[in-house]
């Protein structure tokens, strides 16, 4: 789970930190690899962008999905090839354009997107392969299509096939398909990249040239509730051989991709903070943390989200909130006596709550509480600049067992 003498000693130095573990994220790097034999893999950086944590990913032969420039830079520095760094995010400037254009594969998301590549590629006098992020008919879980920020509707883009043949300084070589992440159901992702491959071959047969690759996006889950069912990744990578192979009898050179989401850097990290107070207030017992919302925001959202919502009726709203009880709150005591404690942080807002009325060992101020599943979007969300407080430490754990700052 994490090492507890590796959290005390380092606890000497920090009262706040992220500890990323990388024997961790190499085991989930590994059973992707052990489970898809036929897929080519990209790390989603803005999960996590920690330095060190990139290198580590991108070492092991994992690509890059990059959601900016600032993005596609990491993938560069780590020598990540053009061909797998693909760079798929909304409203890209003519600046990014030009600036990734001979580092990445540029996913555009929209008709206007397409047209501002087309312009730079011409200024530039290049002909530049592109990816389209599409936003297909059916939904993830196969109902109707859905409005979305994100792609162009199967629909418009089929309709606007002839406007791409027309294009010359472009051409379309792959496509992205992503509606969701955070899935722990291997038949219902089956199903999904079934579609996917489906709408894959009807564009290739209406625009008349066959396509390098095809990102069938995130989706791959980890479990943060002790009632999820870990995704059966075996299970799930079988079925995917399967239909890829039937899918390359009629396009053999086609490379598939998938987003690897949280999945590989997720479990690999937790929060540690120190109780810097305690104090009741009406029969209440309140533990004073340092750096809970300005230093891990997920767990003072759901409560937040909890507080106004139905609590039968709650979705997850990725990457922000994913559940009720996403996060275990361990104490590095050796207490035996429990007591109910409402774990609270030091900002002067109301808001700053990570946990209300849970039962743990009995706390005393300089104690060390650690908090699971900091491995993803934990870091990279939350608001460290507000209240001007000294931010949380991250460091790295590294498989020789060295920790780098």
């Amino acid at each position: 789970m994490f090492n507890k003498n590796v959290v005390m000693e380092q606890s000497k130095y920090y009262d706040s930190f992220y500890l990323y573990d990388e024997k961790i994220i190499i085991k989930y790097i590994k059973r992707l690899k052990f489970s898809f034999k036929n897929v080519k893999f990209i790390y989603s950086i803005k999960t996590n962008s920690h330095p060190l944590v990139v290198k580590c990913v991108t070492s092991h032969g994992f690509g890059v999905d990059a959601a900016s420039i600032n993005e596609v830079k990491m993938g560069n520095i780590n020598g990540v090839s053009k061909d797998k760094i693909q760079y798929s995010a909304p409203g890209k400037t003519k600046k990014d354009i030009k600036e990734a254009i001979n580092d990445s594969i540029i996913i555009a998301d929209s008709i206007n997107e397409i047209k501002l590549i087309q312009q730079v590629a011409k200024e530039t006098n290049k002909v530049v392969e592109i990816g389209i992020r599409v936003n297909p008919e059916l939904s993830f879980y196969g109902n109707e299509g859905v409005p979305s920020k994100f792609g162009i509707d199967d629909e418009i883009l089929f309709n606007m096939i002839p406007f791409l043949r027309k294009q010359e300084n472009i051409k379309i070589t792959g496509l992205h398909i992503h509606l969701r992440s955070q899935e722990l159901n291997a038949d219902v992702l089956e199903n999904y990249y079934a579609k996917q491959l489906i709408l894959a071959e009807r564009f290739q047969n209406i625009y008349g040239e066959v396509l390098r690759f095809i990102n069938l996006g995130s989706g791959i889950g980890i479990p943060f509730s002790i009632d999820d069912k870990e995704l059966d990744t075996e299970y799930l990578g079988k079925k995917t051989e399967n239909m890829i192979n039937d899918f390359k009898l009629q396009f053999p050179n086609i490379s598939i991709y998938i987003e690897t989401g949280r999945y590989v850097v997720g479990k690999s990290g937790i929060y540690v903070t120190k109780v810097l107070d305690i104090k009741n207030s009406y029969g209440k017992k309140f533990i004073i943390l340092k750096n809970t919302l300005n230093g891990f925001l997920r767990p003072s959202l759901a409560q937040l989200i909890m507080n106004y919502a139905d609590k039968k009726t709650l979705f997850g709203s990725e990457p922000l909130f994913t559940c009720a009880n996403a996060f275990e709150f361990i104490p590095l005591n050796d207490a035996k006596e429990k007591e109910v404690v409402t774990l609270v942080g030091n900002l002067c807002t109301s808001t700053d709550v990570v946990a209300k009325d849970i039962i743990l060992p009995k706390l005393k101020i300089g104690d060390k509480v650690v908090i699971t599943n900091a491995g993803s979007y934990a870091a990279v969300l939350s608001p460290m600049q507000f209240s001007s407080q000294e931010p949380p430490t991250q460091l790295f754990l590294a498989s020789t067992g060295n920790i780098i700052k």
